[in-house]
This record gives structure tokens, C-alpha cells and sequence, in this order.
């Protein structure tokens, strides 16, 4: 039984699967567009400079921790403490979903579910094209994959994910916006391969005399060419031009290639789009540099991530009682080592951090036996028993 199968698994509702299966009737929306996803063509993710770019993100993004809460499903919850699905960990499925939603805009998680229609996990799918068709009232998700394998599930019992969403109801825009840098990319690589190609060639021009007829001119080229130019040449490498031929010039060709104001407002423009730098890309950044390419990009993404991975797992009673996914990061982690210092210093002095999590900040596992659970207060420090009204003076 392979991946689609496994995932996909023969409904008992079989009618309802043959009638998704050719269904047309479309999900009525308001833009008036049919709800209909396609994969983009244009291999953004192909360029090494995009891949970089999306990769940056995918990393940091594999490092949010994915949290239960509530009460509801606790079958589910602990299935997912392992992981989502039976194939991949949570930092390989958050990577996977982050690159899938960079490069598509629109990245569609579904359910795993058992013989019972039980979710069981989730998997992020990769389909050619996705339509949001009409069944009994319900709208749900028709999938169809580059292999041609087609499969349907409510769109309630889906997450997805959206960027750059506008023309349509369901699925994010393409990444349209980026083919002219795409096409300067392009255009940069190809002159400098080039160049690489024509700096180890030799070109020149001579104007060859006393020849008087086209058959003796080509004759002499054929000549010249076999004795200095084949692989059975003897020449040693240097060319010898006789004494007919005169005003020998040597022919350059300088191929075009940005120079380095445009190779930047390259790397920029794709930087601008992706929402990372050169830092972040290189592993650079540290401090106040992470800490922003947190709030504009993971927080981001963890909060609508978090939204609809809970819509997907619980009821609207459930949600209503407190059950939710939840994607986290330790922001403090992206602080500098002396910064940590300070604020452990500062705080845990104080009794504002437990030990544990003062150790948490040096990437220290929890004191085994439990005592880390408590507050390292200075002997100059104590806690307040001092209540409203009270002047602070004792008796």
C-alpha cells in the first residue's frame, strides 16, 4: 500500500467518493473566481538563491515547538506528541509545510484518518490542483495529483494555509510578482557561464594575401586549421602565421553580466520577498537581528498555523471549551550569550525565573530531581507579604 493510500484511505461513504470524483457543481463564492487551485510553473524553488532563501525560513520555522491543549481527543493528543503521521517528525513536517507554502502560497494539510474516519495524524500534501466542489451542501477539497490519482475530504477536516491572498476565497496568488527577478537571475547566471566558457578560447582576424581564387582561400584555412587548431596538431600550442597573412588581430568577447549594484538589488528583491537577509540565510544573525526575523516571519506563521491546524483537529464545542493547537518558539533563545547572562542575572535573582528556566535559556536540560522548579532568590531579596493599605511598617 503506498503514501496516497495510506493517507487516502477507502471511505465507507464509497458514494459519496464516486460522486466527488466527477462532481462539477463548484463552491459558490463571493469574488465570482472558481475555487480552483493549480501549481505554479514557474520552479521558483529551482534557483539557488530562492531555495536559499526558503530554506532559511523552513529552518527556523522546523524549531517551533507544537503543543496540545484541552481536554478534547486525547486519543489524538497522544499520537501527535510523537509526531504528526507515522513517516515524519513535527521539525520535518513544519520544514516541509513552510517550503511548500513559500513556494505554492497555499499549502493544504490533511487528515490521516483510520478505517473508522478517525483522524489519526495530519500530512501535508503537494497536489497539482485542487478544486473546492459541492456535495450535499458541503464543500470539500478534490485533490488531484501529479501522478493523476484523485481523492476529496470535507473542507472542514482540512487546514490550509494561505499567503498573499486576494483574488481568491480559498487558496492564495501565485508567485507571479517574482518572475523579473527570475529572469535577471536567470540572465546572471547564464553570462557568467559564458564567461567561464570563453575566457580559455582564442579568437583573432588576419587579412591574407596572393590568393586568387575562393577554392585556394578555403584550402589555406583547412590548412591552417589542421597544423594549429586539431588534436593531432604539432604546434606545441603557438600559432604561426605566415608571412601572407597581415593585420592579425586578436577578437575579444566581453559577455554581459550584472555588476554588483544589480547583483544586490537581486539578492534584495528576493530577500524583500521571502522576508529574510543575507544574516539569516548565512546564519549570521543573532540578537535583535533574530528576534525581528522572528516577529515578521515565524510568529507569523505559527499563529496562522496554530488557527488552522485547531479548526481542523476540534469541533466548534471543543474550541469553545479550550482545546487548540498551539506552536511555540523560546524567543530568548535568539538572545547573545552576555544578554542571557544579564537577564539570568537580573531576573533569576529576583525570583522572576525559575532555575529550569534559567538553565533552558543556556540550552541546559531541567534538574532531574524537580528542584529546578523553584526561584533562586538573593538573601537580600524576599518575597512581599506587604497587602493593600498596608504602610509596610511591622510590628
Amino acid at each position: 500500500m503506498g503514501l496516497f493510500d495510506s493517507i487516502f484511505r477507502p471511505k465507507k461513504d464509497k458514494e459519496a467518493q464516486q460522486a466527488l470524483q466527477s462532481a462539477e457543481g463548484f463552491f459558490r463564492t463571493f469574488t465570482g473566481y472558481r475555487p480552483v487551485f493549480t501549481n505554479w510553473k514557474g520552479s521558483i524553488y529551482e534557483s539557488e538563491l530562492v531555495r536559499a532563501a526558503i530554506e532559511a525560513r523552513a529552518r527556523h520555522i522546523s524549531k517551533l515547538k507544537v503543543d496540545i491543549r484541552g481536554t478534547a481527543r486525547p486519543d489524538l493528543q497522544a499520537k501527535l506528541r510523537l509526531g504528526p503521521n507515522q513517516w515524519q517528525t513535527w521539525s520535518q513536517f513544519l520544514a516541509r509545510t513552510s517550503t511548500i507554502l513559500d513556494v505554492n502560497n497555499t499549502a493544504f494539510i490533511v487528515p490521516v484518518m483510520d478505517e473508522y474516519l478517525v483522524t489519526t495524524g495530519f500530512y501535508t500534501v503537494l497536489p497539482s490542483r485542487c478544486e473546492v466542489v459541492e456535495y450535499k451542501g458541503e464543500p470539500w477539497l478534490r485533490y488531484t495529483f501529479s501522478s493523476g490519482q484523485r481523492a476529496a475530504v470535507e473542507l472542514r477536516r482540512c487546514a490550509i494555509m494561505t499567503k498573499y491572498q486576494y483574488d481568491d476565497d480559498f487558496f492564495g496568488s501565485s508567485n507571479a510578482p517574482l518572475d523579473e527577478t527570475m529572469q535577471l537571475i536567470h540572465i546572471q547566471n547564464q553570462g557568467i557561464e559564458e564567461s567561464a566558457k570563453n575566457s580559455a578560447t582564442y579568437r583573432f582576424s588576419a587579412r591574407v594575401s596572393n590568393f586568387s581564387t575562393a577554392d585556394d582561400l578555403s584550402r589555406e584555412r583547412l590548412r591552417f586549421s589542421a597544423e594549429n587548431l586539431s588534436a593531432d596538431a604539432k604546434s606545441g600550442g603557438i600559432l604561426l602565421f605566415p608571412n601572407t597573412y597581415s593585420d592579425i588581430k586578436q577578437l575579444t568577447y566581453s559577455p554581459y553580466t550584472p555588476d554588483a549594484d544589480q547583483m544586490r538589488m537581486i539578492r534584495e528583491n528576493v530577500a524583500d520577498y521571502f522576508g529574510v537577509n543575507d544574516k539569516v540565510m548565512r546564519n549570521e544573525a543573532t540578537g535583535d537581528d533574530l528576534d525581528a526575523f522572528f516577529n515578521g516571519a515565524i510568529e507569523v506563521f505559527a499563529i496562522q498555523f496554530s488557527e488552522v491546524m485547531t479548526k481542523a483537529a476540534f469541533t466548534e464545542r471543543e474550541r469553545a471549551l479550550g482545546s487548540e493547537f498551539l506552536a511555540t518558539a523560546n524567543r530568548l533563545q535568539y538572545m547573545t550569550t552576555s544578554a542571557k547572562v544579564s537577564m539570568a542575572q537580573q531576573l533569576g535573582d529576583r525570583g522572576a525565573l525559575l532555575i529550569d528556566e534559567i538553565r533552558e535559556l543556556f540550552n541546559y536540560p531541567p534538574l532531574p530531581d524537580g528542584s529546578g522548579q523553584k526561584a533562586p532568590i538573593r538573601g537580600e531579596y524576599s518575597y512581599s507579604t506587604q497587602t493593600e493599605g498596608d504602610d509596610g511598617n511591622a510590628e
